[in-house]
């Protein structure tokens, strides 16, 4: 039975996440309604990881196995022709070798997280963006989030509706930078905490507006308790640009 790899990149506005949930549109339900129109089978597609409501991606990684072999090329055009008009596309498709898998394989995982900067709303990218009218500091930003970089407890700066075992992680990067209107945050790890990103996001804005400083968020990250963090960010700036194997 092939296993195929592919890459997925999703607008998340219309979803309620990426894992199907009965009753309401997923992009794991696009993706396995768009197989059964390929092939005629009913599967579980897997995931390297499970988005929320509204969160985009365009580096996201799954995994389907097919009972027979088709050329990878084929998947791809097959799964993308019945997608339409899904706002969700396979980038790429390739035969997996041994036992890998989309999730359990997967040793790093990147996040962008965009924040349009200006007074005037966003037009072309509407539920794409973060929009703040409130100037922030870049570079107080960055320098802020240098305090999450490393291995933590990571409570503050996790939902309380969670599954992870655990709530100490290792943040490889958190690098914050001004482009023109916006603000590009990006953090690098092995796996985060359900929403750590955006609650991370939230709290470093905090810094970017004035209101907090580094001290107050090695202050929240030390005090391992939710209601230490700042506003979490909305889901609408959020994507998954890369799973590392």
């Amino acid at each position: 039975m092939p296993r195929y790899r592919l890459l997925v990149e999703y607008d998340g506005r219309p979803y309620h996440g990426f894992q199907a949930q009965a009753g309401l549109p997923s992009v794991q339900g696009a993706l396995e309604r768009a197989i059964r129109a390929f092939c005629g089978e009913d599967l579980r597609v897997n995931a390297a990881g499970r988005t929320d409501a509204g969160v985009h991606a365009t580096g996201q990684v799954v995994h389907v196995d097919l009972a027979k072999y088709w050329p990878a090329e084929t998947v791809r055009n097959a799964l993308n022709a019945h997608l339409v008009p899904e706002p969700v596309a396979v980038i790429d498709a390739q035969v997996a070798v041994g036992d890998w898998h989309s999730r359990f394989s997967a040793t790093g995982r990147r996040y962008l997280y965009r924040i349009l900067n200006r007074m005037a709303p966003p037009a072309l990218d509407q539920g794409r963006v973060w929009h703040v009218k409130k100037p922030l500091d870049a570079a107080a930003m960055h320098a802020a989030a240098q305090v999450l970089v490393g291995h933590h407890d990571f409570t503050t700066f996790r939902d309380l509706a969670c599954q992870a075992k655990s709530p100490v992680k290792t943040l490889d990067v958190a690098d914050v930078r001004r482009e023109g209107d916006e603000v590009l945050l990006v953090f690098a790890s092995r796996s985060f905490l359900h929403r750590q990103v955006r609650s991370m996001t939230g709290t470093l804005a905090e810094v970017g507006v004035g209101r907090w400083t580094a001290a107050d968020v090695q202050a929240a990250l030390a005090a391992r308790d939710r209601r230490a963090c700042g506003p979490v960010a909305p889901a609408e700036g959020l994507y998954l640009t890369q799973v590392v194997y």
